[in-house]
């Protein structure tokens, strides 16, 4: 009799100690990503830990891996199988934030696995628009190659390029990005939602290289 007890008690035991391990491998992956620590994550992954787990803010291991740059990370939990649409409490996903924060190595390993580009962010917008407001050449380019629309409005009545004119410095990174846009197809002319193109914006602006090539592209 004793023999089963402890034979059961041990097992009880056991059935404990994986499911703490379990969990821990769950904070020690959100913890190990965030942090960039590279070889800790990829000891996590091959131990089966979970790829989906979240945060208090519901952000994931590959979101957290994307807002700290940490590109081998990224990739390592990319290769593992990890959802790069998965939506944290503030509507971000991993795809979205590596657009708007300009990670363009991330993005460029995100392309091939087909994102989700109806998904948008809090402000109603694609990954397109904010990489575009805040000039990220690179990122832009790549994500012209990835089907997204050009032409997408945001809950602010803004496409990409009218971020580009209005929060835009209309420098020569500005510059570049609206001709990227402006050569890929984007309307030159679909205005805000008081009727102000992205023309008028310029002028209203002195952005006068930017609204040089507006005009080039049939703006009005």
């Amino acid at each position: 009799m004793k023999h089963v007890l402890r034979a059961g008690l041990i097992l009880v035991l056991g059935v404990f100690a994986m499911a703490a391990m379990g969990q821990n491998g769950q904070a020690s992956l959100l913890d190990a990503a965030a942090a960039g620590r590279t070889a800790e994550v990829s000891r996590l992954i091959a131990a089966g830990a979970d790829l989906e787990a979240r945060d208090a803010q519901g952000r994931s291991p590959l979101l957290l891996a994307v807002a700290g740059n940490h590109v081998a990370i990224a990739k390592a939990l990319l290769a593992a199988g990890a959802n790069i649409n998965a939506q944290a409490a503030d509507r971000d996903t991993p795809w979205l934030l590596a657009g708007a924060a300009g990670r363009a190595e991330i993005v460029a390993a995100m392309i091939p696995l087909k994102p989700d580009l109806t998904i948008r962010n809090r402000y109603g917008g694609n990954a397109l628009i904010p990489a575009c407001e805040r000039a990220h050449v690179e990122t832009v380019k790549l994500l012209l190659s990835s089907g997204i629309d050009l032409d997408h409005v945001n809950d602010l009545g803004w496409t990409c390029l009218l971020e580009i004119v209005i929060l835009g410095d209309g420098g020569p990174r500005h510059q570049e990005v609206a001709k990227l846009v402006l050569d890929a197809g984007a309307d030159p002319s679909l205005a805000d939602k008081d009727g102000l193109s992205p023309l008028a914006h310029a002028r209203q602006r002195g952005q006068r290289a930017v609204a040089a090539l507006i005009e080039k592209a049939g703006g009005r």
